[in-house]
């Protein structure tokens, strides 16, 4: 026959805090998601990428077709699909258009996510 041997219930706290203190309102879900699809896309990534890294943060379309590999109209769509989800601006000298990084428009992202 062998002893019963009780242990003491030991009181703990959690171990994880939440990741979140409230989550997102569906209007909030909706307008993230809409930024997650515009960065959906690899060619979008690698878009920002570029344009972040770029001097001054900005870069003409002409200088964004070679490293994509892609024709000017097909990068022209991908910037105007980042330009609509608020993560660059366009403006146009002489017959080109440059793109810059929306400062913050990463770090709204971001702070979504941390919320």
């Amino acid at each position: 026959m062998t002893d019963v041997v009780e242990l003491p219930v030991i009181q703990q706290e959690a171990c994880c805090a939440p990741a979140a203190s409230a989550p997102i309102t569906l209007e909030q879900a909706a307008s993230t998601a809409a930024l997650f699809k515009a960065l959906g896309d690899p060619t979008r990534v690698l878009l920002i990428s570029i344009v972040a890294a770029a001097e001054g943060r900005e870069a003409c379309v002409c200088d964004l077709t070679e490293p994509t590999g892609l024709s000017q109209p097909t990068v022209s769509h991908h910037l105007k699909i980042l330009t609509e989800a608020g993560f660059l601006s366009r403006t146009r000298r002489g017959s080109w258009a440059y793109y810059a990084l929306v400062p913050g428009s990463l770090e709204r992202l971001a702070a979504v996510l941390a919320e």
